[in-house]
Formats: structure tokens, sequence, C-alpha cells
């Protein structure tokens, strides 16, 4: 009898010591067709599904199921989908983070067999314009098809498209497409209006760049376009080892009512600065002053390989601060823009700062030579900061003479 009962004991205390927990009856019941598709089609099939940037499709179950481990660890990691605002400061229109509650029911999901369930279950499949993540455009500019040798440094590309508009135009959404996008790093499509006597005299249109969504505005915001503009598509080539051919093209779509607030977009930028070799934590900044004033729409950072970290603030003139945007782990192959869920009010004197810090150490495994000191330079094993801001003013200014800055991505 003692025996027994000490064998009893044990086994509670290896019961009790045991990681594996009991799943409950709802766990269990959790299906791809009823539970995790609505979750997949709400926040993932935008990226994951045939022809768009991500690895996998997550339309289908069958497109699914292979990936069921990968996806509990990168969901469960919040790695995906991607985000990396920290959730202390800021609210975000386009925030990407799903909720507790979905995480819970994809990991429930993964770990009791990634089960099928009914197909009577599985909501409408999204539907998306071919090609477009923002729907059909109305219009599509293509720059001249460009050759892209195999390997060796390519230049960037500024190819200029008229637009043969006889009247300004207003657009609320735009979005760019390459041909051959495994060796397209960037494109910005600037608007070049009439008169402009520079390449960099243009105003940002939209941009692409890994990770970074198609440009949609709010009800009311927009973009405009003058009569007799040009658009000039700066290109980025990364040769991948093969030769190939690519034609790269913006959709627009054109406001169908009146657009009351025009989005601006300006670099708040530092190009003097030199990472010395091996600086683990290399502190940059910049800073912009708004003698008119306006409300901030958007922010995005930028920076290459080396980037850390990134965080804004607007010094307003009465000496008091607040942190709009940090970004405490930089992802250079996520290019987010943050947009705000409401515009800030800043008063004309409010100064916009910007600090970034880089990692030029061997702790960066991402980093392409720790033994060199980093300049500013438009490739991506140099570097750059940018503090990419959009607001709207609350009196547009008078026209002034544009000024050239340096810009990409």
């Amino acid at each position: 009898m003692m025996k027994a009962t000490i064998l009893l004991s044990v086994s509670v205390v290896l019961l009790l010591a045991s990681p594996a927990r009991v799943t409950t009856t709802a766990e269990n019941n959790v299906t791809f067709t009823k539970d995790v598709a609505p979750i997949f089609y709400k926040n993932c099939t935008g990226c994951h599904r045939p022809g768009e940037i991500a690895p996998m499709s997550l339309l289908t179950y069958n497109d699914a199921r292979p990936w069921a481990k990968s996806i509990r660890e990168k969901v469960a990691n919040r790695d995906m989908p991607p985000w990396h605002a920290d959730p202390k400061y800021g609210e975000w229109r386009n925030d990407r983070r799903i909720s507790q509650d979905a995480i819970n029911t994809i990991l429930a999901w993964v770990n009791n067999g990634a089960k099928e369930g009914d197909p009577k279950d599985l909501p409408p499949m999204p539907e998306y314009t071919p090609g477009w993540r923002i729907g059909k455009p109305d219009q599509t500019f293509s720059a001249p098809e460009q050759a892209v040798p195999a390997d060796g440094v390519v230049d960037y590309q500024y190819l200029s498209v008229p637009t043969n508009f006889k009247e300004d135009r207003w657009i609320t959404a735009a979005e760019i497409r390459s041909s051959a996008h495994a060796v397209v790093h960037h494109v910005i499509v600037f608007v070049q209006e009439p008169g402009a006597t520079s390449r960099l005299q243009g105003k940002l249109l939209v941009g692409f760049a890994p990770g970074e969504d198609p440009a949609v505005f709010r009800a009311g915001f927009g973009r405009k376009i003058p009569a007799g503009s040009n658009l000039l598509f700066q290109v980025h080539y990364t040769p991948n080892g093969t030769a190939t051919k690519d034609v790269t093209t913006v959709g627009l779509i054109y406001a169908k009512s009146p657009v009351e607030h025009t989005v601006v977009t300006r670099p708040v930028l530092q190009t003097a600065f030199e990472i010395p070799a091996g600086h683990p934590n290399y502190e940059v900044r910049s800073s912009f002053t708004f003698n008119e004033a306006a409300q901030l729409y958007s922010f995005m950072p930028h920076m290459h390989l080396r980037g850390k970290d990134f965080e804004y603030k607007a010094v307003f003139p009465d000496g008091t601060s607040k942190i709009l945007l940090s970004v405490p782990r930089y992802d250079f192959s996520w290019q987010t823009y943050y947009v705000l869920k409401e515009p800030i009010a800043v008063p004309k004197g409010t100064r916009i700062e910007c600090v970034a810090h880089f990692d030029n150490s061997t702790n960066n495994k991402y980093n392409p030579d720790p033994t060199k000191a980093v300049r500013w330079g438009d490739q991506t094993w140099e570097e750059m900061m940018i503090g990419w801001t959009s607001f709207v003013y609350d009196s547009p200014p008078p026209a002034t003479k544009a000024t050239e800055t340096k810009s990409g991505h």
C-alpha cells in the first residue's frame, strides 16, 4: 500500500510540473474555416496572396496548412503582422497589429492539429483587383523599359513621364508596381510642376520600398498634380545575378469629391554624418521648423542596414514637447508609413526633431562591413537618415522657389 501511495504522489507531482496544459473544448474546436480564415482575410491576405510580396498565400486551407508552425511562431512573437511602433506613443490609422484574442485563436488552431473545419463555415474570400492593392486605377503611367544587368552597381535612374493633364488633378490613392520587382529596391514618383529646372525640385507623390503600403488618403485629403506636370520616377535597381528588363508603373485614383486638404511630404534629414567603424549606438539628429500652422498626417523613418531605432518629437513654441513616434527596433525590410488616427495640430514655430541611432558593430548581423566608417549614400551598404513627415497646412503658404533636397529610400 505504501509503495502504491508513493507512486501516486510522484505521478501527481510530475503531472503538476508538466509544461503541457489542458486545452479547453473551445480550443479543440478551433478550425481554419470558422475561426482562422476571418483573421487572415482581415489582416494578412492583402500581402499573403498570389502575386504579392509575401512568400506564401494564406487564402485557402491548403495554402496555409504547410506553414502552420511558422505562422504560430511569427504570430506569437508579434513578428507578423509587421508593426514596429512603440504602443506608448501615438494611435495609428493603419495599425497592423492583431488583438490578443486573434493571436490566441491562431495558436489554439495550430496547437490542436490545424484542423480545416466545415467548408460551409468559410467566409467569402476577399475580392482583389489583380496586380493592384488600391483597386483598379483610374489611370496608369509607365516609365520607359529599363535593362537591368546581372551584377554590378546601378545608379539611381531618373525617368520623366508627361501626364498631359489639361487641368489640375487630385489624387486620393496611388500605387507603384514593377514588372521585375525582384531587382527593384525602391521607387519614388515625384510631381514635377511646369517650370521645374531640376529633377530634385519635384514634390513626392508616392513611393515603394520593401514593406511600404500604397498611398491611400482619408476622405477630404489628397495630393495635387497641376496641369502640365510630369511624373519623375526615381528607381533604384539592385542586380540579383540574372539580367532582366523592368517596366515600372504608377496607378492613380482620382478624387470623386472635393479635396479640402493637400498632403505635403518632406524629408527631415541629415546628410552630414560619419558613423565610426564598430560603433554600436551612433546618434544622428535632424529637425524642421514649421513656418505656418499645420496638421501632422503621417511619418516614415528611413535608414539602411545599420539603422537601429528612430524617434520623432514635436517641440512646441511654448517649450513643451511630445514624442510623436518611437520605433525602438527599426527593420530595414519594412518601410512603414505610420498614419495618425487623427491629425495633430502644430502651431507656427513648432519644431520636429528626429533622433536616430545606428549599429555599425559586429553585433548587427545585417551590417555589410563593421570595419568601415559609413557616410550618407544612395546604396544600401551606405546609410541614410530621413524622417519623412507628411502634413497639411491650415492655410497653404505662398508659393516659393523650389529648393533641392537629397532623398532616397
